[in-house]
């Protein structure tokens, strides 16, 4: 997994274990999953696509200097964009075909995705609270509910909570980042509201690590 390949990577090259091919393997993968969010968030922006580049961007940077440390050499660049696919066509006296109601929509009538780590309780109160006026988003990565940080080293426990709807996740810091605190895929999910991207409202509290 790409949390597993960046950490690994990123112990290698700090502290010289492992070999170079290993080293080398993970902050690639690392770099190309980070340049592919980037290519995709520039080919089809938003109000907030301006953010979440310049955060993700700053992730590039840390890998670059880390992959240089290493003396990784490979052209590492993001993959080439899937051509879109196109919405069926509604035939004679048929309706055009409606999108799939959001099971956790803003009526609040839908479901509570907070499984997991997650919860509905909101902020417990029994953590430092850190990370002050600062916003959450998130990076992609297919692993399990964690986070980056360029302020608390891998290993540190956060609960991050999402005071517009009371959710919270507490993960775990597997790799570096430019921002305070970054969630993965699977860790905003649990926090997120539907169609939103940044969490303007988060508070982040240090567990331990």
């Amino acid at each position: 997994m790409a949390a597993t390949a960046l950490l690994g990577g990123a112990l290698a090259a700090g502290t010289g274990l492992g070999n170079a091919g290993e080293n080398c393997t993970g902050l690639d993968t690392a770099l190309r999953n980070n340049l592919n969010f980037i290519a995709e968030q520039q080919a089809n922006p938003d109000a907030l696509s301006a953010d979440r580049i310049a955060n993700r961007q700053a992730v590039v940077d840390l890998i670059q200097q880390r992959r240089a440390t290493a003396g990784c050499t490979a052209d590492v660049r993001a993959d080439a964009p899937a051509a879109p696919a196109a919405p069926p066509e509604a035939g004679p006296g048929e309706q055009p075909p409606k999108a799939p109601a959001d099971p956790d929509g803003d009526d609040g009538a839908g479901s509570d995705n907070s499984g997991g780590n997650g919860s509905n309780s909101g902020s417990s109160g029994t953590g430092e609270v850190v990370c002050k006026g600062s916003t959450v988003t998130l990076f992609n990565e297919d692993a399990g509910p964690a986070a980056s940080s360029g302020v608390f080293p891998v290993g540190t426990k956060l609960k991050v909570t999402n005071l517009d709807n009371n959710k919270s996740v507490t993960v775990t810091v597997t790799s570096p980042s430019g921002s305070c605190v970054l969630l993965n895929n699977a860790a905003f999910e649990q926090v997120r509201e539907p169609g939103k991207f940044v969490i303007r409202r988060p508070v982040v509290e240090r567990l331990g690590g």
